[in-house]
Order: structure tokens, then sequence, then C-alpha cells
């Protein structure tokens, strides 16, 4: 039977609630607290245990692949056949991509987080907007009252790894059983992939093949660990921060709410799932033009007024 450590099912169930409900941060801001709220909801991820809980689930969603799993299952008849096939794997998770069904596992990996990534991206796009459209309104334009206490809480809230829901983590451990469908499904797709959609394979291999229980975590834990997109993480909260260091009115916190805490993170899952990374123009602005960081409506374009005749 496929199983999963309840603890990377735990890490999954963390990435799925934070990305649902800091996608779900509304735009509609009408006061300071409001603000304030949506960057603690947005902040509220430690960069690695979220890039693990990103790949731990992209591992349940790949085993909700049935060419995928009847792939795998294929080596996991005879003991000393399925041990040295998930002893391949811990030692090379790319060893996963040559195994039958793995373009289609992949196909629906890619297909989930990226559709994370641009859900999220998206509705951070709108946040940001917002820091624009607010300044109508006087309440924006005040400075925030304790700037350094809301600096130090979030950087709290981003070295405090975050609990799994409930709720999520019986849904996922329903599907691993095959009880409740996630319902996500993509289309096969072709290999070189990203190392966090090989990494999510090789963990749902290991589940098939009974090698992803919780004796085995470590090596699990191991496997989740991805620096290329840690960094990207890690780069979003450090711009976060120093855009929140010098953020004075409301109406900036709401630009460092949208551009870095959901955008800014938003992009590390598109990245993490080989999907087009979207375009934004001075995407990272410095510190030193978030300092001076004043937005405006902008202009309309000059009319040319026709030549007279004659």
């Amino acid at each position: 039977a496929v199983s999963l450590a309840p603890s990377v099912i735990e890490q999954a169930s963390a990435y799925r609630y934070y990305v649902d409900k800091a996608a779900a941060i509304s735009p509609a801001f009408v006061d300071g607290q409001m603000v304030a709220e949506g960057l603690k909801v947005a902040a509220s991820y430690e960069p690695k245990q979220f890039l693990k809980g990103a790949i731990a689930y992209g591992a349940i969603v790949a085993l909700q692949d049935p060419t995928f799993v009847a792939g795998v299952r294929q080596y996991a008849g005879a003991a000393a056949q399925r041990q040295q096939i998930a002893y391949e794997i811990m030692k090379d998770p790319a060893y996963v991509v040559g195994l039958p069904g793995s373009s289609s596992g992949a196909g629906a990996v890619i297909a989930a987080l990226g559709e994370d990534g641009n859900k999220f991206y998206q509705a951070g796009k709108t946040v940001k907007q917002a820091a624009y459209d607010v300044q109508k309104q006087s309440w924006s334009k005040a400075d925030v009252v304790g700037r350094d206490a809301r600096l130090s809480q979030a950087k709290l809230l981003g070295s405090t790894p975050a609990a799994g829901d409930l709720a999520q983590t019986t849904r996922l451990q329903q599907a691993i059983a095959g009880a409740q469908p996630l319902g996500v499904t993509g289309t096969s797709a072709a290999p070189p992939f990203t190392p966090a959609v090989i990494r999510s394979l090789a963990v749902a291999a290991l589940a098939v093949l009974g090698e992803a229980s919780e004796p085995n975590v470590a090596t699990l834990n191991a496997i989740m660990v991805e620096p290329n997109v840690a960094s990207c993480a890690n780069m979003a909260k450090l711009n976060l921060y120093q855009c929140l260091a010098v953020s004075k009115p409301h109406y900036e916190d709401v630009f460092c709410l949208g551009q870095h805490a959901m955008m800014d993170t938003a992009r590390c899952v598109i990245k993490a799932s080989g999907q087009p990374e979207p375009f934004e123009p001075r995407f990272v602005p410095t510190v030193r033009e978030n300092a001076s960081y004043k937005p405006t409506p902008a202009k309309k374009p000059a009319t040319k007024k026709p030549a007279k005749k004659g």
C-alpha cells in the first residue's frame, strides 16, 4: 500500500494552508489594521519549510496520477528489486525520471505548483495595484504606528515553522489513500524537469515502494531540500524586510505586501514548477528605490494635435 510519513504530510498541509490563505488576501483595504492583517498572513512562512512543503505537496499530487503509480509499482513486487530501486532514488533523486510513468506524474506536479504560483502572483498584483488606488483615502497617507514592532513581527513569523491545518492534513491523507482525490490533473511533460519536480516524484516513488514511512523521514527531508528555490524564497523575505524598514505611510506597506510578500514568493513557486516566470518591469526594487517610493496614478498619454491645413 502507498504510505507517506505523517510529518511529510504535515509539511504539505502547512504549504497548502498558507498558499490558500495568502492568495485570498483582499486588495479592498479600508484601514491600516486591514493592511497589517494582510502582512501578518503573507509573512507567515519559514522559507525552508515552505519549499519542503511545496515538494511534499507535489509528491502527493504525483500519487494522484495512476500512470505514474502503476509505473513505479512494477518494481514493488520482489523485495530485493524494490529495495534496490528505492536505494537508487535515495542516492540520486533524478533516477526517478527513468521510471515508467514519470512524464505523466511530472505533468501533474508542474500543473499543480504552477497553478498555485500563478494564482498567488495575480493576487499579489491586485494588492500591489491597491498601493496606488488607496491613496484616494486619507487613512492610507498616515504613518504606520509601531513601524519597528511590525517589522520585528514579520521577521519572527518568517523564522517560525508553521503547523499544518487539521482539515488540510485530513484531506491530504484521504487523497493518498484514494478516498478523496485532489482533482489535480496535468498533461504528460517531457524532461528536463526542475529539481523541485524531480524531488516531488522521488518522494512519491518511495511512497509507492513502501520506503517513505516515518523511520525514513530524515532521508525524505534531505530529498526535499532544493537550494535554488530556497534561495529565491530567502531573497523574497529579505526584500520584504528591507521594504518594511523604509516604509512609512500605510500605502507603502500595501506595496511591500503585494510586491515582496506575495508576488516575490509566488514567483519562487512558479520557478519551482518550471513554468515560465511572469515578467514585471523593475521586478525587485532596490532599498533606495523603496525609500523614495511614492506611487502616483499613471499619467494619460499626451495626444498630438492635428496640423492646421493651409
